[in-house]
């Protein structure tokens, strides 16, 4: 996605959630209440409509999907003033610019880009470069995750191995040992393929190396 496509879509996302909230204050308006409870048909409706919203405008993981999450079960008037609330934040927070939530759908983007990539090469049956795409891949996503958490990406001004920042990421709580394992084992896969070692291991293998990174990088949103 180029700059201008990026732009575009965020204009149309604060748009949409631009005109949930006036939706919502309009049909509080006509109202005799301030929830608007004696509208209970059209504020499921709306309701329905800005959690699709919310969810396909963010990633798994982000703070306003969190967030969502910590509203579900509330009654239905109490949980909609809250979801606009979180539609209202979002939309200020993509109008402001680059916030984490636009960060965390370019790096979503770009993954995706450089993972189709690869998934192509393999299945044109070159499985050595879609394996160093995906490897690469893969340490651009954690040195972002360590970007975000703060955790150093570099010691005395050189910057830190993949597997350094890995064991990094899981000291800090962001993911647990049975991930940690898992990225690691990407890695040695990775580092077979930049080595030449192409027959230490198969194109299976690497199939499953994409579809993992593809999964990890949407878990854990950068």
């Amino acid at each position: 996605m180029d700059e201008d496509g990026l732009l575009t879509s965020i204009d149309k996302m604060v748009e949409q959630l631009d005109g949930l909230v006036e939706e919502y204050a309009a049909l509080v308006q006509k109202s005799k209440y301030d929830d608007a409870s004696d509208f209970p048909a059209e504020i499921r409706v709306l309701m329905n409509r800005l959690e699709s919203a919310i969810e396909r405008i963010t990633v798994p993981g982000s703070v306003h999907r969190r967030q969502l999450e910590v509203h579900a079960d509330l009654g239905n008037s109490f949980k909609i003033a809250e979801f606009v609330g979180i539609a209202a934040a979002l939309r200020d927070d993509l109008k402001a610019g680059w916030t984490e939530s636009v960060v965390e759908l370019v790096h979503a983007d770009t993954h995706g880009d450089y993972l189709d990539m690869a998934e192509e090469l393999l299945n044109k049956g070159y499985k050595d470069p879609a394996a160093v795409i995906t490897g690469t891949t893969l340490e651009i996503h954690v040195r972002a995750l360590c970007v975000k958490y703060s955790v150093d990406i570099e010691v005395s001004g050189v910057p830190k191995k993949a597997d350094t920042m890995n064991a990094d990421l899981k000291k800090a709580g962001v993911y647990g040992g049975l991930q940690q394992k898992q990225i690691t084992a990407w890695m040695d896969l990775w580092n077979k393929a930049a080595h030449g070692n192409y027959t230490d291991y198969d194109a299976s293998q690497v199939r499953l190396f994409i579809v993992g990174v593809r999964d990890f990088a949407l878990k854990y949103p950068a």
